[in-house]
C-alpha cells in the first residue's frame, strides 16, 4: 500500500500554514507569542514525523478546551527549585508543559556539556506534547536524550483493572551515523490515548487487547471507552497485555518506573492525583511531573564513535534475517523519518473532524486562513 493511501479522506495542508495556524489559535487563547511559538513547534514536529495523534489533532481538545475551563494557565511561570551541578529541579506551574520541558531539556544538554550528563526535573507541569522532541534537542547536539512523564490514570496494573498509571512514555534518543536517529518514543501501555482518539476519528473499533474493562475483559468499542476511560470504567492495558502470559508485567513495571522518576525526585503529584476531577467531579489542574537526562557521548569514548556504533548495531538489526511475508525490519526512528520524506513534500493529512476544529478556531479567534479544504 502507498504511504498516501492510509489518508484517503484527508486533505494535506502545508506545515508553514499549519504550524502559522496552530501559534496564532495558542495566541488567540491567551499564550504569549513566544510561548505559542514553542508550543506549536513541539506539535508540528509530531505531524511531521506522522505521529498524527500528538500534533494539530491535540490543539483543541488538549490544550485550548483545558484552558477554556480554566484549569490549565495561559503564561508559564517557571521557577528554580534547586540547580547544582549536574541536576535541577524546575517548577511548570501549572503553564503550557511544553515550554517548561524545553527549558529544562536545555539545562540538561549545558550540564551534559560540562559534566558529562545533566538531569533535570520538572513538576507542577501540564500535557508536554510528544515526548520525543526533547531527546531530539539532545541528538542535535551530539548527544543522547532521554525523558519520560506521567499522565493522567489510564493504566491498570497487571492482575488489576483500574485505572492507576499514566501511559508514561520512556522515550530515548541516539545519534548515529546515518541519515536518521535511533529514537523510540512510546508508551507504557499497548496504545495510548491519542491513537484512540485517532481511531475514533476513523470510526473504526480498537483491536483486541488494547483495553480491559471492569470485568476483566478486553474492549474494542471505540467511543465509549473514551468515555469510560475518563469515568474509570475502563483502563488500557500495559505493554505485554492482560496478565503476566504475554510479559504485562514488564509494561506495569517500567510505567511505575517512570511514575516514579517523575514524582518522587521533584515532589511532585502522582496517580489518582492526576485524574482531573475533585471530589465533586468538578474539572481541576493535572499537574504532571516529567524528567530530561542528557548523556554527551564526548567525555566518554567519543562522539563519532558513539554514533559509529549506534548506526552499525542499528544497520545489523535491519540486516538480518526477515520472517516470511514481511518486506524488511525497521529500527526506531526510522519509519518516522520515512514520513517525513514524504510529508515535507505534500504536507500534513488533516482529517474532516480536525478541519471543522480548525475552521472553528479560526472563527472564534478572527484569524485570517481561507483553507484549500473548504
Amino acid at each position: 500500500m502507498a504511504y498516501q493511501d492510509q489518508y484517503k479522506n484527508c486533505s494535506w495542508v502545508p506545515f508553514e500554514t499549519l504550524e502559522n495556524f496552530m501559534k496564532d489559535a495558542l495566541i488567540g487563547a491567551g499564550i504569549p507569542a513566544e510561548d505559542a511559538q514553542v508550543v506549536s513547534d513541539v506539535l508540528i514536529e509530531s505531524d511531521k514525523r506522522g505521529i498524527d495523534s500528538h500534533g494539530i489533532g491535540r490543539l483543541k481538545p488538549i490544550y485550548i478546551d483545558r484552558i477554556d475551563a480554566g484549569i490549565m494557565n495561559t503564561e508559564t511561570k517557571i521557577d528554580v527549585l534547586k540547580d547544582e551541578k549536574g541536576v535541577a529541579v524546575l517548577d511548570g506551574n501549572n503553564g503550557m508543559g511544553h515550554v517548561v520541558s524545553k527549558k529544562a531539556m536545555e539545562m540538561a544538554i549545558e550540564k551534559a556539556k560540562e559534566f558529562g550528563i545533566g538531569m533535570v526535573a520538572v513538576r507542577n507541569s501540564t500535557h508536554y506534547g510528544i515526548a520525543g522532541y526533547y531527546p531530539l534537542m539532545a541528538i542535535k547536539e551530539g548527544m543522547v536524550g532521554i525523558t519520560g512523564t506521567n499522565a493522567r490514570p489510564s493504566i491498570a496494573p497487571t492482575f488489576g483493572v483500574e485505572n492507576m498509571l499514566g501511559t508514561n512514555p520512556l522515550t530515548f534518543g541516539m545519534p548515529t551515523d546515518e541519515e536518521f536517529p535511533f529514537v523510540i518514543d512510546c508508551a507504557t501501555s499497548v496504545s495510548q490515548r491519542g491513537k484512540i482518539e485517532s481511531y475514533a476519528r476513523a470510526g473504526k473499533e480498537l483491536p483486541e487487547g488494547w483495553v480491559i474493562g471492569r470485568d476483566g475483559k478486553g474492549r474494542t468499542d471505540t467511543d465509549q471507552i473514551l468515555v469510560d476511560l475518563t469515568k474509570g470504567q475502563a483502563a488500557l492495558t500495559p505493554v505485554g497485555g492482560i496478565g503476566e502470559t504475554t510479559g504485562g508485567y514488564k509494561g506495569f513495571g517500567w510505567a511505575t518506573v517512570v511514575e516514579i522518576l517523575s514524582a518522587a525526585l521533584q515532589n511532585g503529584s502522582y496517580l489518582k492525583d492526576l485524574n482531573g476531577f475533585d471530589a465533586d467531579g468538578k474539572k481541576i489542574p493535572i499537574l504532571l511531573g516529567h524528567f530530561f537526562i542528557a548523556i554527551n557521548p564526548k567525555m566518554f569514548m567519543g562522539k563519532e564513535l558513539f554514533k559509529s556504533v549506534a548506526g552499525a548495531i542499528c544497520r545489523d538489526l535491519r540486516n538480518s534475517e526477515v520472517a516470511p511475508g514481511e518486506e524488511r525490519i525497521y529500527t526506531a526512528g526510522e519509519k518516522e523519518w520515512l514520513a517525513w520524506q514524504y510529508r515535507k513534500e505534500h504536507g500534513c493529512p488533516v482529517p474532516e473532524v480536525l478541519q471543522k476544529q480548525m475552521i472553528e478556531l479560526r472563527d472564534r479567534y478572527g484569524l485570517d486562513y481561507k483553507f484549500d479544504f473548504e
